[in-house]
């Protein structure tokens, strides 16, 4: 088997990025990856929109390191200016829905985990997991797979990181909130109502201050980017809703987070989902050292991702900038790519004789 290129892996990007994969619609690339695997010579295993695989000589007295990046994407906004369903390059730039979260992170842990698949010298076991359903904090993803997969002791989550490496980041809480009043005329109403409480509770989450603060992640941190109530005018409605998005550190575990919001809003609180913030990757760790030894800037990451999900040490890094996630006329750079599956491959030689020097 000959050692793919970062032709290889833009190829596959630009296929993938022209299958629409929306979060719990992964299928397409699903059975892409699992096609392109196989005529690698590699057995795959499938679990819904889950694909994932074991190096040849996997040895279960090994310990195994994980190496996971997404399928999905979020929808294409209105914002966009061309096909986001189609791969256009222009100079150093791939242009498509998916390119930089997280395809390029996925195809070069793809095709790193291919390069290392034959090896018989490896000091650890390589378990490659293109998972599903990362952009809405699915069931169906990683968090389904976990369990069915060999026992992950040290993981990469490929995210865009401009292949620097995360030690640690937020977690993740969202609450659904919902303030009661009393429904009635406009010309009658009296009170607070239900979006007078809401409003209330907007002032306080701007100024609310938790009783703890992270020394590596800073405070937590509450916006609130969804608000609905009413349908009509002149009518006073019965409850106003709102969604929190609460950024977890360290400090608090997202139950105390809970607990003390309750005591400070009016409105009543609801779990819609909930990402625990793992401990930080020491820098030490032999991963780490590692990453740094390929270049990597080693950093505290402000986002979520499926490292969320993942109790054991892990790094999350990757091609791309994270600036670019989400936005319109998203793209990666042809070059980011090439330097990603050549730092990832540097990374792992100086880990693995890390791993047999000890």
């Amino acid at each position: 088997m000959n050692t793919p290129t970062h032709h290889d892996a833009i190829d596959l990007l630009c296929r993938i990025i022209e299958i629409p994969s929306m979060s719990g619609e992964e299928g397409g690339v699903a059975d892409c990856l699992q096609a392109v695997l196989s005529d690698w010579g590699v057995q795959v295993q499938r679990m819904g929109n889950n694909v994932w695989a074991v190096n040849r000589f996997f040895d279960p007295k090994k310990e195994n390191l994980l190496l996971n990046s997404h399928l999905d994407t979020v929808p294409a906004g209105k914002a966009w200016t061309r096909d986001p369903f189609k791969a256009v390059k222009e100079g150093d730039r791939l242009y498509g829905l998916g390119s930089n979260d997280a395809g390029g992170a996925l195809v070069c842990l793809l095709f790193t985990f291919v390069s290392f698949f034959q090896r018989e010298d490896l000091p650890c076991n390589l378990v490659f997991a293109g998972t599903a359903e990362e952009e809405n904090s699915g069931p169906g993803g990683l968090a389904s797979l976990l369990s069915h997969l060999p026992q992950t002791h040290t993981a990469i989550v490929g995210e865009p990181t401009e292949m620097n490496a995360a030690l640690a980041e937020r977690g993740l809480l969202v609450l659904e909130a919902t303030t009661h009043g009393v429904a009635g005329h406009a010309a009658r109403s009296g009170g607070d109502t239900a979006i007078d409480l809401a409003v209330d509770d907007l002032v306080t989450i701007r100024t609310l201050k938790f009783p703890k603060e992270s020394s590596t992640l800073g405070p937590i941190k509450l916006s609130v980017n969804v608000i609905h109530a009413g349908k009509r005018h002149n009518v006073v409605p019965a409850s106003c809703g709102y969604k929190i998005d609460v950024r977890l550190t360290d400090a608090m575990h997202a139950d105390e987070v809970l607990s003390f919001l309750e005591t400070n809003l009016n409105a009543t609180l609801k779990v819609q989902s909930v990402r625990h913030c793992p401990p930080a990757m020491k820098p030490e760790h032999p991963l780490a050292r590692s990453a740094a030894h390929s270049g990597a800037q080693l950093y505290i990451s402000p986002t979520t991702s499926d490292r969320a999900l993942i109790p054991v040490p892990t790094l999350k890094m990757a091609p791309g900038r994270s600036e670019r996630s989400h936005t319109a006329d998203e793209f990666i750079l042809l070059s980011e790519i090439k330097n990603g599956l050549e730092s990832y491959g540097v990374m792992l030689e100086s880990y693995f004789q890390i791993l047999k020097a000890q």
